[in-house]
């Protein structure tokens, strides 16, 4: 009966190519999709798990997976899809005496695609015996210009040595892993030795199975460049085409996860607006904005609620109130006069953020409407004017408690993230940073360029932390509060202490420099020699801790940092008490 079913499939191309992108954590946007086949919706072999197992016993393995490739590349090609398109492969078909060498590339020229567009992605479900022959196999497709990725590392029967013996340009890891990992101290680890490993080869890695916003949080802490999963956006046939990270926008002074938890997304700005299916015709689209006046758009939405395009009312309206528009085109589906490459955003993005894509890009003009989805499926539209808005009162709220010199956050939303984080129970470190001798500097040179010191501080604080879960403020003067979240804090303050001291002789005059300080008068109006200036961090962790508010945290935090000035030069002083607080 499967035999059967699978003959059929492959005699009339019963397959359709489904599509998860694979975004890029710490920039933002797509990087590519991974082509996922899917057999007919009524059969047993709908699933590809089903499909692949038949055909490997049936010895039709060869046959699926050049179809397969076909049917994948034709929608790659045909949904105009930006980025690489990561073709599963399964090692053991490169094994098979009938195996078609050249197909792909040959099949990739007639859809006006090339190799360098391809990942060729090895799945690893059965034991490699024989990695000479993978491994040529493989060099034969690095030689017309693919790239390889290995799949489900550590979850195959040879993943490491697959990885030593292919120098894959990507690795994938598998969701096992990735999955809960935020809870799990022994999955982090692993990842990190991962991908210490993966640095080491020059290879990028992805995150599989990326679920929740802590398990992106986490595998991005731990260096991994590329996610996927449905955190980002599931599988489609019609796949998403933007997807924005949830990255600060410039000026936000690396404090995207104090604003994120702060600020409004773009749930704020949803309109319930109704969908159309993509066969509707032009004359039943053409009936709804007549009947609803208001109606700026109608989204177009196919099977599972996936949005594939959107109708403008004002071009709709060009094309069917001419003089023979309806006549023309009244009975064709609306697909035909769709816009099929609108804004499309997750309504958990903050809306700082979909600001920053919209002024920066072209995609969307200022009177059309986007789409908003939740995890892929569309709860309505927005307008750029609602978020003009809501930016705008999140402005001035932000700018009410920002400090004017460096425009960082003052101490009301330092109290604010620290008591939120006290509320989620989630573990950080909090550092309080002072400048040493900065009192006599001040004085010596004068305030302008004292204020280009403390300027200097808030830049190199911003550029150290992580952007997406830290935060720095700015207490006033030459004190700043740097509230970490990221698990690499202690390499962070090491890394801002060695700038710290490597820049600030630029702020010194030649002769000064060269004496390694200046001369000034002391309160008691005796000369004495002032070093350069020095940055003294105190840091208190809240692991092992109980703060009962932000003000016990600042209280340690100060203690530990006038313990730090006691010594000379730019140094870290970490309070090791526990229990107390």
């Amino acid at each position: 009966m499967l035999t059967e079913t699978l003959h059929d499939i492959l005699l009339h191309r019963r397959l359709t190519a489904w599509f998860q992108p694979i975004v890029d954590m710490k920039r933002g946007g797509i990087v590519g999709y991974e082509a996922l086949i899917r057999g007919p919706s009524d059969s047993p072999l709908h699933s590809p798990a089903s499909l692949f197992s038949v055909a490997s016993r049936c010895g039709r393995l060869v046959d699926l997976d050049l179809l397969c490739r076909g049917v994948n590349i034709r929608t790659f090609a045909a949904l105009r899809l930006s980025g690489k398109l990561f073709l599963n492969v399964s090692p053991s078909t490169l094994l098979q005496p009938d195996f078609r060498s050249g197909f792909t590339r040959q099949f990739l020229l007639e859809h006006g695609l090339s190799p360098q567009q391809v990942v060729i992605e090895l799945t690893e479900h059965c034991p490699v015996d024989d990695f000479e022959v993978t491994r040529q196999g493989i060099d034969h497709y690095r030689e017309m210009g693919f790239a390889v990725a290995l799949d489900d590392l550590g979850a195959g029967y040879s993943g490491l040595r697959l990885w030593s013996e292919l120098k894959p340009n990507f690795v994938k890891f598998d969701r096992h892993f990735i999955q809960g990992i935020d809870a799990d101290f022994h999955k982090s680890q692993f990842i990190r030795s991962l991908q210490e490993i993966a640095d080491e080869l020059d290879c990028l890695t992805i995150a599989e199975g990326v679920e929740t916003e802590e398990e992106h949080r986490v595998v991005q802490a731990l260096g991994v460049t590329l996610g996927q999963g449905y955190h980002f956006a599931r599988p489609s046939p019609s796949p998403v085409k933007v997807f924005l990270a949830s990255k600060p926008a410039s000026g936000d002074g690396g404090n995207a996860g104090f604003y994120r938890s702060r600020s409004k997304t773009v749930a704020c700005l949803v309109q319930s607006v109704p969908a159309v299916e993509p066969h509707l015709r032009v004359n039943d689209v053409g009936d709804q904005f007549t009947s609803m006046a208001g109606l700026r758009s109608l989204p177009v939405v196919a099977e599972g609620g996936v949005p594939v395009g959107i109708v403008h009312r004002s071009k709709f309206m060009d094309i069917v109130g001419s003089r023979y528009g309806r006549d023309l085109y009244g009975r064709e589906p609306i697909v035909k006069f769709m816009d099929g490459a609108p804004l499309i955003i997750e309504k958990t993005l903050p809306i700082e953020r979909l600001s920053q894509i919209i002024t920066e890009g072209d995609q969307v003009q200022s009177t059309e409407d986007f789409i908003i989805v939740d995890q892929g499926a569309y709860v309505g539209t927005g307008t750029i004017m609602g978020l003009l808005r809501e930016m705008t009162d999140l402005q001035i709220r932000h700018a009410r408690y920002a400090n004017p010199l460096t425009l960082l956050p003052g101490n009301v939303p330092i109290n604010e993230h620290l008591e939120d984080l006290l509320k989620r129970k989630v573990e950080f470190a909090a550092c309080y940073c002072d400048l040493d001798n900065f009192k006599p500097f001040n004085d010596y040179y004068g305030y302008g360029r004292g204020d280009q010191v403390i300027r200097f501080v808030a830049q190199l604080l911003t550029e150290e932390v992580d952007g997406q879960q830290d935060f720095v403020g700015h207490i006033g003067g030459d004190d700043y509060m740097v509230i970490f979240q990221s698990m690499d804090w202690m390499e962070r303050c090491q890394r801002i202490l060695t700038r710290f001291d490597q820049d600030i002789v630029s702020h010194y005059n030649p002769e000064d420099r060269g004496n390694r300080g200046i001369w000034g008068e002391n309160r008691g109006g005796e000369r004495v020699f002032y070093p350069l200036l020095g940055l003294s961090i105190g840091a208190v962790s809240s692991s092992g801790r109980q703060f009962s508010s932000c003000h016990d945290i600042a209280t340690v935090a100060s203690e530990v940092k006038r313990r730090a000035k006691k010594t000379e030069g730019s140094v870290i002083f970490v309070d090791r008490r526990a229990g107390k607080g």
